[in-house]
């Protein structure tokens, strides 16, 4: 079993009014120092480098989320532009099989009775020029 300490109650402290006048007296004590540091020109073109050193660091910071954002825009794009290639290049195939020689002779023969005509069949005529003299 282990031992137990009986600790007796802390009273809360009640404020006093000369300690919250003290307080007082010193905060405002502190804060005429700063501003008074503050009329100082090294202070000045330290808090103007300070300033500009932050909103230099927000630049920074606003420009990698758009060099983000525009990284992943380029990407999708890039994936766009590679399924375009793929399908057009799927398109040119399907034109060359369907455009085959072989295959529009078989279809014209098919579907409208052509066939390719033999020697016998081949009739030449001549040109205007030739006939005239």
């Amino acid at each position: 079993m282990g031992a137990v300490a009986i600790e007796p109650k802390v009273k809360a402290a009640k404020l006093n009014r000369d300690i919250v006048r003290g307080g007082m007296v010193a905060a405002a004590r502190v804060s005429r120092q700063v501003f008074g540091a503050i009329q100082q020109p090294r202070v000045m073109m330290t808090a103007v480098l300070v300033m500009v050193l932050v909103i230099s660091a927000l630049g920074v910071v606003v420009s990698s989320f758009q060099n983000r954002k525009l990284f992943n825009e380029l990407a999708q794009l890039q994936e766009a532009r590679d399924a375009y290639q793929r399908e057009w290049s799927q398109l040119l195939l399907e034109q060359s099989a369907l455009s085959a020689h072989g295959r529009v002779e078989r279809l014209a023969a098919e579907r409208f009775g052509m066939v390719v005509p033999g020697r016998q069949d081949i009739v030449l005529v001549p040109l205007m020029a030739q006939s005239a003299q």
